[in-house]
């Protein structure tokens, strides 16, 4: 089978309705504003099985950009939609550049017969044109292969991403192509580039992946939807960004739905595909995938740094139902002596279940600004949830059709409804505009004055396709949703209360300016909590520094709602929650620990163990907004060259000193590989040297697997408190992993 029906999703037999369109070589290589610019043939390939022009005839010059930034990023542009745009944009929703990005213009030289596009410091970024293969012919057994776009580029000056302009078995069947675009029966332009990899080559990023953490042989629809858990190929969050054991990262710049394909159409190339006649890709290079993940985040925005309360434990189900519910919890919280900072109230505070109207229902919530003083009182902030759409029943649904606020649906659909599975909602709020964005700020304004602290961004992974939006067409505005929705929400948020934070479940390019997101709607299994951390891995290397889940998971099984969680597994997430970015406690059923009576006073003394931890959190996390780490960091990350560590998704290291490696079954058992260096078990002080495996049986309950770096200093907190209202930072002590340490008790 032929490379452009499968992975193109292109019918060759579709006489005059489709057609590709296949890049030749450049026809001339200029330099235009320190640019470089190809002017490249693009030839109609004939229907059939069989690529080869079209005995028609057919032919486009389109102009494909290549441009240098500092620090080690190259681009390559072609707008095959608009051919005379040669200016790609350097500003946008997703385009945040930091103050580190420069232009450095590029020129033209000639060596040995290759044509390069160097940077004035004389290294090379670009092989623009190279001699043709040498020959030696014999045979008219098969035609000689069409030309090709051999490009290659450097953006570190060493590390050479070619583009895939040899992938085929013969000249007529063809795996992969460096640069094409289909002109689809609707009119719609489709644009694809290639990049070349090698049989060794590992992936990982691209959003939130509940897989193994190479992801090499995977092949992604790039399209935010409701993940419905985390153990499949639906995501929340898609990030068209991935980084290579290679050492170099692309950034694939759009908002359209799109294909990846990592080795896995073809295992010699990597493949991108866009639902847009669009070629817009940065090739980031560095010394480290922290440095690359550093790049992108040059590029698309670094993370704000939450407040400190977010950092303590969050507490909530689904749902709490009044006011006098709520603090019976608050109050048992504080006289056990569970510290706690955030009480979240989830879909049960309006006046109709899940009927979002961003108002309190009084009659089981009086006097909401007086509850909420009540809680503050305690140490307790107020997190509320909500969602992007407005429902038939909600009393702000005429003002909202009256101004446009929604986005109105086509007249075929006026009349049926949601597109929302089982969930009715007569529209989604259109924040391509900005009377609509100001009319959802205000009415969230209104409970910030309140004192609610945060709000929860739920949902906006999906949007009402079948809709008018006010400036971008919805198949395009699809995926940028949830940065436009969490925007107007943290702005809003930060400018009431001071401190920007929002709880959000998608995500796309740039939204890790806007922290922090959680991983959805998870199990309460230990496949779950498994899916869970896969997920958070990924997603650290997809640019995000702050990333949570819900202890003990989201949903039960069998009986989604009703089931009761085992304790081992409450007890085990809630150790992975406690080295995680943020904690929260959320789901279908109870999630207080008094219900889990035979380990509460286990969960007690890990609450405690993490607000013991929240300076070194407050720490790493700094370091995490202003460098390409995350909190939650995958072994990659500090052994990019341990081939071992390309293949280890269930543990990780917490900041830049622990490892973490949670136990995720029932038996206590778990095998531990301790990379390169010396190492310190965290809670028995034993010390081992790494490059090694080690076999745990039968791990005590109250005790997880954590190893610290021999010689590090933790900053910790060594008073008992109840929130971190009590915590001054000032009176943090070191904890100094030497040989005197025997470990921390618990």
């Amino acid at each position: 089978m032929n490379y452009y029906i499968d992975f193109l999703d292109f019918d060759p037999q579709q006489q005059g309705d489709e057609y590709l369109w296949k890049a030749y070589r450049p026809v001339s290589i200029t330099e235009q504003g320190g640019d470089i610019l190809l002017r490249v043939p693009f030839v109609r390939q004939a229907p059939g099985n069989e690529m080869a022009p079209h005995p028609d005839g057919g032919r486009q010059e389109h102009t494909i950009v290549v441009r240098y930034y500092e620090p080690g990023i190259v681009r390559v542009f072609a707008d095959f939609e608009h051919p005379g745009n040669t200016q790609p944009a350097d500003s946008d929703d997703m385009l945040q550049y930091s103050a580190r990005v420069k232009r450095v213009p590029l020129h033209v030289e000639t060596d040995d017969n290759c044509l390069y596009a160097s940077t004035p410091d004389g290294v090379r970024r670009a092989v623009l044109s190279r001699p043709e293969a040498p020959t030696d012919h014999w045979s008219d057994l098969l035609p000689p292969p069409q030309e090709t776009l051999d490009l290659t580029l450097l953006p570190d000056g060493k590390t050479e991403v070619r583009l895939a302009a040899y992938d085929h078995f013969s000249p007529p069947r063809y795996d992969a192509l460096p640069v094409a675009f289909c002109q689809k029966k609707d009119d719609q332009l489709w644009a694809t580039i290639s990049f070349e990899c090698r049989p060794d080559e590992c992936f990982a990023g691209t959003g939130e992946r509940f897989m193994k953490m190479d992801l090499s042989g995977q092949t992604f629809f790039l399209k935010n939807q409701d993940g419905q858990g985390v153990n499949n190929r639906r995501t929340y969050k898609n990030i068209p960004f991935y980084v290579s054991s290679r050492l170099y990262g692309v950034y694939y710049h759009t908002t359209a739905y799109g294909k990846l394909s990592l080795a896995g159409q073809s295992t010699r190339s990597v493949q991108f595909l866009s639902e847009q006649g669009l070629v817009d890709a940065f090739i980031i290079g560095g010394e480290s995938l922290g440095d690359i993940v550093r790049g992108y985040r040059d590029l698309t925005g670094y993370p704000a740094m939450p407040p400190l309360w977010s950092f303590g434990v969050w507490m909530s189900r689904m749902t709490y139902f009044s006011s006098h519910e709520v603090e019976d919890i608050c109050q048992r919280l504080r006289r056990e002596h569970f510290p706690c900072d955030v009480i979240h109230l989830d879909t049960g505070w309006f006046k109709t279940d899940w009927l979002c109207e961003w108002k309190f229902n009084e009659e089981r919530f009086p006097d909401p600004p007086a509850f909420i003083q009540r809680l503050r009182a305690q140490g307790f902030r107020v997190s509320l949830w909500q969602l992007p759409y407005v429902a038939e029943d909600a009393e702000q649904i005429d003002e909202a059709r009256r101004h446009n606020y929604i986005a109105p649906l086509t007249e075929t659909q006026r009349t049926e409804g949601s597109n929302f599975s089982a969930l009715d909602y007569a529209g989604t709020i259109d924040f391509t505009s900005t009377e609509a964005t100001r009319w959802y700020q205000q009415l969230l304004r209104r409970l910030l004055q309140m004192g609610v602290a945060c709000i929860k961004t739920d949902f906006g992974e999906n949007i009402h396709l079948d809709a008018h939006y006010q400036n971008m067409p919805a198949r395009l505005l699809n995926n940028l949703y949830a940065l436009l929705y969490q925007k107007a929400a943290f702005d809003v948020t930060k400018e009431v209360t001071g401190q920007g934070i929002v709880w959000a479940r998608a995500a796309w390019a740039g939204c890790q300016r806007f922290p922090l997101h959680w991983g959805g709607d998870s199990a309460s299994s230990w496949d779950g909590m498994a899916g869970s951390l896969k997920g958070g891995l990924h997603f650290g290397l997809s640019g995000f520094a702050f990333w949570s889940h819900d202890v003990p998971g989201f949903h039960s099984l069998p009986d989604f709602m009703n089931g009761v969680v085992d304790d081992k597994v409450y007890v085990r997430w809630t150790q992975f929650g406690v080295f995680t970015s943020h904690i929260r406690y959320h789901g279908t059923s109870k999630r207080e620990p008094w219900h889990f009576p035979r380990v509460s006073d286990i969960v007690r003394r890990w609450w405690r163990l993490r607000y013991a931890l929240i300076p070194y959190i407050v720490e790493e996390s700094r370091e995490a907004c202003r460098s390409g780490l995350p909190v939650l960091q995958a072994l990659v990350f500090h052994h990019p060259h341990d081939k071992t560590c390309w293949h280890i998704d269930d543990q990780y290291y917490f900041g830049r000193q622990f490892l973490v490696c949670p136990v995720m079954n029932g038996e206590g058992r778990r095998q531990v590989y301790l990379p390169e260096g010396e190492w310190v078990h965290f809670f028995t002080g034993e010390h081992f040297e790494g490059r090694q495996w080690l076999n745990f049986e039968n791990i005590p309950l109250e005790i997880m697997p954590v190893f610290v770096k021999a010689g590090a200093e933790i900053p910790v907190f060594p008073y008992e408190v109840d929130c971190t209202d009590d915590m001054d930072l000032l009176k943090s002590q070191t904890l100094t992993i030497d040989n005197r340490f025997s470990g921390y008790p618990l």
